[in-house]
């Protein structure tokens, strides 16, 4: 279950659903992503930024609170999230995978486990490949041009 916590310390409930934690294929940095059960709306969106501090929620053992710059409702707002878990191992099990995760993006952020780790060599070779290929369009219309000449050669 996950609360969203508001400037008047009062908790609004967003709903039940299943926390994953999602990495983009292009910057493979990673995000926090929940949504509703049954109607499937996002409810958390956010980075799993290297500063969130996962708090137990009052000496709970199975729950979670942090802060974070959330994007679920469209927009970017700074929002205090509460999630329970159905037993403790769980709730431990996820505040591992969200340390490891914070821990990832950090090195990321820090440039040091960049995708590409041979420097863009590998890019620069294959953008040499691609500048020397030609279409079979273009290499058609070299070779009807060629072709014309001949005829023309031919008719003289």
């Amino acid at each position: 279950m996950l609360n969203v916590g508001t400037g008047n310390k009062t908790w609004n409930e967003r709903g039940i659903g299943e926390a994953r934690i999602l990495r983009h294929r292009e910057h493979q940095r990673l995000r926090l992503l929940m949504r509703q059960e049954k109607t499937m709306k996002v409810i958390a969106n956010h980075a799993l930024d290297p500063r969130i501090k996962l708090e137990p929620n009052v000496g709970s053992d199975r729950s979670w609170v942090w802060s974070a710059f959330d994007f679920a409702e469209g927009e970017l707002t700074e929002t205090v999230f509460a999630l329970r878990f159905s037993d403790s191992e769980v709730a431990a099990e996820f505040k591992n995978k969200f340390t490891e995760g914070q821990a990832e993006m950090e090195k990321l952020l820090a440039g040091e486990d960049k995708p590409g780790e041979d420097g863009g060599a590998a890019a620069d070779e294959a953008a040499e490949a691609l500048a020397g290929l030609s279409t079979k369009e273009e290499a058609a219309t070299e070779g009807d041009a060629g072709d014309d000449d001949k005829e023309d050669a031919a008719k003289e």
